[in-house]
C-alpha cells in the first residue's frame, strides 16, 4: 500500500510512520521540520519525506507531482497537519493568527485533496482521511479558531464522499486525546495524563489500514 501522509515531522504523523512501515507499506510524507525530515530520511531509506507548505498550493502541487512519479497514486491519503491556536477568548485572536490556522487546517487540506484525488480517480480506488478531532465534534472555550477549522474538516469531508465514486472513501478522523504538543499547549502538563502519540498509532495505525469503501462519509474516531 502506498501512503500520502502530511505533518509527518511530529505528533500523531510522525508516530504513524514506524507502524505502517512495519507493516510493509510505502511512506510519502511531508512536513516543514527539515531536521525532522532529515531524521525520517535516515531512519526510513525506503520511503520519501518532503519538506511541503500544506497551506501552499503551489508546495502540495510539487509535492503530490513528487510522491506520485516516486511511488504513484496512493491507496490512502492522510491529511494529518494542522495547528491549533494559543488559547484565548476568541476577540483576543488576531487576525494573522486566525487566517495562518484555516490556512494550514482547512485550505492545506483542500490543496491535499486538489492535487491527490485525479490519480486516485484514475485507479478508481483509494481511501482519504481527514483528521478531525473531538473539537471538530463538540467546542471548548479558548480554542474557537480550532474547533471551527475541525468542523469545517467534518463537513468538508461529507460533501467529498458525496462526490466519490463507488470503490473510494472519505473519511473524518478523530485520533482521541493524545499527549501531543498540541495538548501541552491547551492543557500544559496535564497533558501527560493521556497516552503517548507512540502507543496511540500501535492501535490507531491498523485501524486506519482497515478503513474500506463502505467507511464512506463516516465520522469515526480511533479505538
Amino acid at each position: 500500500m502506498t501512503i500520502w501522509l502530511t505533518g509527518c515531522t511530529s505528533g500523531l504523523g510522525r508516530a504513524l510512520v514506524p507502524e505502517f512501515m512495519k507493516a510493509g507499506h510505502t511512506v510519502i510524507g511531508c512536513g516543514q521540520n527539515e531536521i525532522a525530515l532529515e531524521h525520517l530520511k535516515k531512519e526510513f531509506p525506503m520511503s520519501h519525506f518532503l519538506a511541503v507548505d500544506v497551506s501552499s498550493d503551489q508546495s502540495v502541487s510539487e509535492f503530490c507531482s513528487e510522491a506520485l512519479a516516486a511511488a504513484g497514486a496512493p491507496d490512502l491519503v492522510l491529511n494529518n497537519a494542522a495547528i491549533i491556536n494559543h488559547p484565548a477568548p476568541l476577540w483576543e485572536i488576531g487576525a494573522d493568527e486566525f487566517d495562518h490556522l484555516t490556512a494550514v487546517n482547512i485550505n492545506g487540506v483542500a490543496n491535499v485533496l486538489r492535487h491527490a484525488l485525479p490519480s486516485m480517480l484514475a485507479e478508481g480506488k483509494g481511501i482519504i482521511v481527514n483528521l478531525s478531532s473531538g473539537w471538530g465534534r463538540s467546542t471548548s472555550p479558548e480554542v474557537a479558531p480550532y474547533c471551527a477549522s475541525k468542523w469545517a474538516i467534518e463537513g468538508l469531508t461529507k460533501s467529498l464522499a458525496e462526490e466519490l465514486p463507488s470503490g473510494m472513501a472519505a473519511v473524518a478522523f478523530n485520533p482521541g486525546i493524545i499527549a501531543t504538543e498540541m495538548l501541552r499547549k491547551c492543557m500544559g502538563s496535564d497533558a501527560e495524563s493521556f497516552s503517548s502519540p507512540e502507543a496511540w498509532a500501535t492501535t490507531a495505525a491498523p485501524f486506519l489500514l482497515g478503513l474500506t469503501p463502505a467507511d464512506n462519509g463516516q465520522s469515526l474516531t480511533a479505538p
